[in-house]
C-alpha cells in the first residue's frame, strides 16, 4: 500500500468516528416555544384532517399563492399544481391516509416569518377500519405566519 491511499483510508475512518460521535452524542428534542409547537401541530393536524377527508377547498387555504413545493421524485410544484395532485389524489386514492409520526416533528421559529416544521409522516392505504401498506418519508414546511393566519409557503417531501 502507497502512503496516499493509507492517509485516506485514516481520513475516511476518522471522519466518520467524529461522525458517530457527534449524532450519537444529539439531546432530545425540546421546543424552543411550546405555543409555537402547539400552534404549528394544531395547524398540521387541521391541514391533514382536510386531505384525508378529501376537503379541498378547505386544505388550500393552508398554503400561500407562491407555494413552492420540492418533491423528491415528483420535481418542483406551484400552488394550483399542489392543489391539483391533492384533488388528484382525493379523487382517485380516497383511501390514502396521512399519519403523522408525533414524536419524530420538531419545530423552530424564524424570525420576522413564522416557522419551520421537521418530521415524518406515513401515507397508509384505509382498508376494512386499518391503515396498511405504509410507506415513511421524511418533510419539511415553511409555515409563513400571514394577516389571514398560519400558511405553509415551502415544503420539501424526500425519501421516497
Amino acid at each position: 500500500m502507497n502512503n496516499t491511499f493509507i492517509i485516506r483510508l485514516f481520513s475516511i475512518i476518522l471522519c466518520c468516528s467524529i461522525g458517530t460521535l457527534f449524532f450519537s452524542q444529539s439531546k432530545a428534542y425540546t421546543p424552543v416555544s411550546k405555543e409555537l409547537y402547539d400552534t404549528i401541530m394544531k395547524k398540521d393536524s387541521i391541514l391533514f384532517g382536510a386531505a384525508n377527508s378529501g376537503n379541498i377547498d378547505k386544505l388550500k387555504t393552508f398554503f400561500t399563492e407562491d407555494l413552492e413545493f420540492f418533491h423528491d421524485v415528483g420535481g418542483l410544484a406551484n400552488y394550483q399544481e399542489t392543489v391539483d395532485n391533492f384533488s388528484r389524489v382525493a379523487k382517485n386514492y380516497s383511501y390514502t391516509r396521512r399519519v403523522l409520526v408525533p414524536e419524530s416533528v420538531e419545530v423552530y421559529p424564524i424570525k420576522d416569518y413564522g416557522a419551520v416544521q421537521t418530521g415524518i409522516h406515513q401515507f397508509c392505504r384505509l382498508e376494512n377500519g386499518s391503515l396498511i401498506n405504509c410507506g415513511t418519508f421524511k418533510f419539511v414546511h415553511v409555515w409563513k405566519k400571514t394577516p389571514d393566519g398560519w400558511k405553509i409557503s415551502r415544503v420539501v417531501s424526500y425519501g421516497h
